[in-house]
């Protein structure tokens, strides 16, 4: 398969850059993740930010909250956003920009979860955590100017598990009921024998290593066919519609398009967009023109499902 012609002009020296998490201790590889850190002299501009806690299974959580620059609606969608990094790192720093370029390109108040980290938190602790802020959106949003007939859950990467897993645990615990999932190229299945972990296991920037190893981090091995840490390994019916992205050049590629077939098979509406230039990560890559051609595709998407008229 063919990268992506300016993903290849970056693609040694991201991977380069990027550190061998597999050598590390959990501790070790936030550090490393966070000092990479630049954040942008003049982010995207948004209505408004609003840093606060929410009660939480384990203890308080912080989420930040997004409203979008422009909107017609009177009360706009929710979108809880998980945000990825292997379940080990990242934050709401490192994701600040895609939620905002989501609240404007949807239209939608976006909260974005600062849920417990692995190794400290094991499975199923970031789940329970994106569950919990996901009932107190519904319980709390239209404080917010918000919908809570029209909840979201996203989230890229390991954020695109705890977001599939949550619509799983919503749809199994009786609520609260969701009108939307986006997964983008989601962390889907503990299976490292499928076809893109087997042709992209180096030189795309996500390793097979690097997965293996952020599996071991979250879940104990004889836990990992369970349909909260594996969503391909769940019953399907009855979740809300999906909007999945996969990125051909990625490990995860197979699971996610495994993913996104066997929703439809079951009934549940799915547009599924798959990047076959693309590598893990490149919708947070704002360099890119993939990057925002996939970010307006899936935000107009998502628009789709949540308002059909528009």
């Amino acid at each position: 398969m063919t990268v992506d012609a300016e993903v290849a002009a970056i693609l040694d020296a991201l991977n380069a850059g990027f550190p061998k998490v597999e050598t590390m201790a959990g501790a070790q590889a936030r550090a490393a993740i966070r000092a990479r850190l630049v954040l942008p002299d003049q982010p995207e501009p948004v209505a408004e930010v609003i840093e606060r806690v929410v009660p939480g299974p384990g203890s308080d959580l912080p989420v930040r909250i997004y409203r979008p620059a422009v909107t017609s609606d009177a009360d706009v969608p929710i979108v809880v956003f998980a945000h990825g990094g292997g379940f080990v790192f990242c934050d709401l720093d490192t994701h600040d920009g895609i939620c905002r370029a989501m609240a404007n390109g949807v239209g939608a108040i976006v909260v974005s979860v600062d849920y417990r980290l692995a190794p400290e938190s094991r499975w199923p602790a970031a789940a329970e955590d994106v569950y919990a802020v996901v009932a107190w959106v519904a319980e709390h949003g239209q404080e917010l100017g918000g919908d809570t007939g029209r909840i979201v859950v996203a989230g890229d990467s390991a954020g695109g598990n705890l977001a599939a897993v949550t619509a799983l645990i919503a749809r199994d615990r009786g609520g609260p009921a969701l009108a939307a999932q986006l997964l983008l190229y989601p962390v889907i299945a503990a299976d490292f024998e499928t076809d893109s972990y087997r042709e992209f296991a180096t030189g795309y920037f996500n390793t097979r290593a690097a997965m293996q190893w952020y599996w071991d981090q979250y879940v104990a091995v004889e836990d990992r066919d369970h349909p909260h840490a594996s969503p391909l390994r769940a019953e399907l019916a009855g979740l809300p519609p999906a909007v999945v992205v996969t990125a051909g050049c990625d490990p995860l590629c197979s699971e996610g398009d495994a993913y996104a077939k066997a929703l439809a098979a079951e009934g549940v509406p799915v547009n599924h967009r798959r990047y076959d230039g693309a590598i893990h990560g490149f919708m947070t890559m704002g360099m890119l023109a993939l990057a925002r051609t996939a970010q307006k595709q899936a935000w107009a998407d998502l628009r789709e499902l949540l308002d059909p008229a528009r």
